[in-house]
C-alpha cells in the first residue's frame, strides 16, 4: 500500500479526541501507536492490543510520524 492510501487511514477532527490525528473510526491516537513501536512491540503484537485496528493502521501511524519528522525536529539532550 503506497503512502498516499495509508494516509487516508488517519483523521483529524476538531470533534473527535481535541482534534488529535487519530486512526479513522477509531479514537485511538497516532501518538500511542507511534510510542508503542518506540517501545519496542511489534504490529502483530498492537493489532492484538487494539483488536479493531489492521496492519495497516499501524503502518499509517509511522507514515503520518515519518511526514511529522521531515517538517519538525525535537531537540534532544546530548549524549554523554
Amino acid at each position: 500500500m503506497n503512502r498516499d492510501a495509508l494516509l487516508d487511514r488517519i483523521s483529524i477532527d476538531p470533534m473527535v479526541c481535541g482534534g488529535r490525528p487519530c486512526v479513522r473510526g477509531h479514537r485511538i491516537w497516532v501518538s500511542v501507536v507511534l510510542g508503542m513501536l518506540a517501545d519496542g512491540m511489534t504490529i502483530d503484537e498492537i493489532v492484538v492490543e487494539y483488536p479493531g485496528l489492521e496492519a495497516d493502521d499501524v503502518r499509517a501511524c509511522a507514515a503520518y510520524g515519518s511526514l511529522l519528522a521531515a517538517g519538525r525536529y525535537v531537540d534532544l539532550p546530548a549524549s554523554a
